[in-house]
């Protein structure tokens, strides 16, 4: 018998009674539920803010902590998977969710939100990896591709789900609510995958990287910590300088070790492949700059423009209808015109996109707000599918579990810088923005230094005086804003020119 046939035979016992729809329903069950709880919570940030008298870097490491556990534990837990079996790893992680999310619901201080947030990334990072390898392992080949494609769309509409999810329940309850129900998802995905999906694991049994999945998750949390401190305690400090350098240290050690080992979490080598390489980065800032606009633009509709968390949440859709149909379109385009110039295309719109929205200001209304989304969707859109694309066709038939781990770690470490970044930017520049506040009580001035959104309700308890105040806040919210969506920008603009320079003009079949 052949190898494929062999492969399709495999596929189809792996699939079980259940099919092959019945394993999309879980995995992608699964799969919503992670990408959801990056988006959803960034809703909740100006009840946050009141609720719990939480700081924007407080609000940073709220939204932060699960996406950082999360980027530094997906590579070593999906290899852990692949061991002991995928639907195992992925049950456990839908307990250890559900658990962390319960939890965060009843938080009263934000330290210890920040705490359930860590437990609910480590869940999730046991759920992620196995939601796309149980599907490539269990589908026939004949049908894969249309499996990964679904995943793929489930993946980019999930952080939309969530907002549109979060901004129902806001508009009825608390931010509790939001936490209640991913407990509650997560325990339905636990059950359809237990019901639904097959355990598939590695065949050839090889040794966990320990090292690596040591270095590679300090490397990541240091780069995070020293981001986000770096506005609270200044650029300069000693733990601020002290994070960068054990970032560095680690991941020089990751690169030291990992041209060693013959089984490597992900190996360096692989960076020496020019399409590799090129999606690698372009994924990476393309959810850097997604997932920080999501902590800073909806602040900015609810704030500024006075907008429900279900009407913000409604007016992010243009994004996904704009990403949608030019993802379908992007296959096309990269075989007429090549896969440089669609990425380097794709990052500059994404770039202009966020300029644009730079120059917002307090009196600018939706308009323009949609206008430099549009532009931003339509980079998105590029940038998606052919990064993806190029990252696995860069690949060997037999390497495809490590181009799913790549994807997935380029994603959330991106989503983790981003996060970080824009809101260490924002949090400093809105505090050297605002006004000598002499003539307000301290308590209150201490509020309104903490996040805009106390500063605004600080505002309202002011009287005669507040109107001023409130002006004062929403003018250092846009130089915050602004300034947070420059200096993505210009990394993104960066980037399309590394691009541009490096980046392989058509995708070559791996040998």
């Amino acid at each position: 018998m052949s190898g494929s046939a062999l492969d399709s035979e495999s596929a189809a016992v792996a699939a079980g009674r259940a099919g092959t729809g019945g394993i999309l329903v879980a995995m992608c069950t699964c799969l919503v539920l992670v990408v959801a709880s990056v988006s959803a919570v960034n809703l909740a940030m100006p009840e946050l803010a009141v609720d719990l008298s939480a700081s924007t870097t407080a609000l940073t490491w709220i939204a932060d902590a699960y996406t950082v556990a999360l980027a530094a534990l997906v590579l070593p837990i999906g290899a852990l998977g692949d061991r002991l079996g995928r639907r195992n790893v992925l049950i456990a992680g839908t307990v250890v969710f559900a658990l962390g999310s319960a939890a965060a619901a009843f938080a009263d201080t934000t330290s210890t939100l920040i705490a359930w947030r860590i437990v609910m990334g480590i869940g999730a990072a046991m759920i992620m990896p196995g939601t796309l390898s149980t599907i490539t392992a269990a589908f026939p080949p004949a049908q894969r591709d249309r499996g990964v494609a679904v995943w793929s769309g489930f993946a980019a509409a999930g952080a939309i789900i969530g907002l549109l999810a979060a901004g129902g329940l806001l508009e009825i309850w608390s931010w509790r609510s939001i936490f209640v129900a991913s407990a509650a998802v997560a325990v339905i995905g636990g059950l359809l995958a237990i019901a639904l999906a097959p355990n598939t694991r590695d065949e050839e049994r090889r040794p966990l990287d320990h090292p690596g999945a040591w270095t590679s998750a300090v490397a990541i949390g240091a780069l995070v910590y020293g981001i986000i401190e770096g506005s609270e305690a200044g650029w300069t400090s000693g733990k601020v300088i002290g994070s960068f350098v054990v970032s560095v240290v680690a991941l020089a050690i990751y690169a030291f070790l990992g041209f060693r080992n013959h089984h490597a979490l992900l190996d360096p080598r692989l960076f020496g492949i020019r399409g590799f390489r090129a999606g690698a980065v372009t994924i990476l800032v393309q959810f850097m700059a997604v997932f920080g606009f999501f902590f800073v633009g909806l602040q900015y509709l609810q704030l500024i423009l006075g907008y429900s968390a279900l009407k913000s949440a409604v007016a992010l859709i243009p994004i996904a209808v704009v990403v949608m149909p030019v993802s379908a379109l992007t296959p096309r385009l990269t075989k007429s015109v090549g896969i440089k110039a669609v990425l380097s295309v794709g990052l500059l719109l994404l770039a202009g996109g966020l300029f644009a929205l730079s120059f917002l200001h307090a009196d600018s209304g939706y308009l323009p707000f949609l206008g430099g989304l549009v532009v931003a969707g339509l980079g998105i859109g590029l940038t998606s599918a052919a990064g993806t694309a190029v990252i696995v066709g860069s690949l060997r038939a037999d390497q495809q579990g490590v181009a799913s781990a790549m994807n997935d770690a380029t994603r959330e470490v991106g989503a983790a810088v981003g996060i970080a970044l824009m809101g260490s930017v924002f949090s400093s520049h809105y505090k050297s923005s605002l006004p000598a506040l002499d003539q307000v009580p301290p308590e209150a001035a201490h509020a309104v230094e903490s996040s805009a959104a106390a500063g605004l309700q600080v505002a309202t308890r002011l009287g005669p005086q507040g109107e001023a105040l409130a002006g004062a806040v929403r003018s250092a919210f846009i130089d915050g804003l602004s300034a947070s969506l420059i200096a993505v920008g210009v990394i993104v603009a960066v980037a399309a020119f590394g691009v541009s320079l490096h980046a392989p003009h058509n995708q070559t079949p791996a040998q």
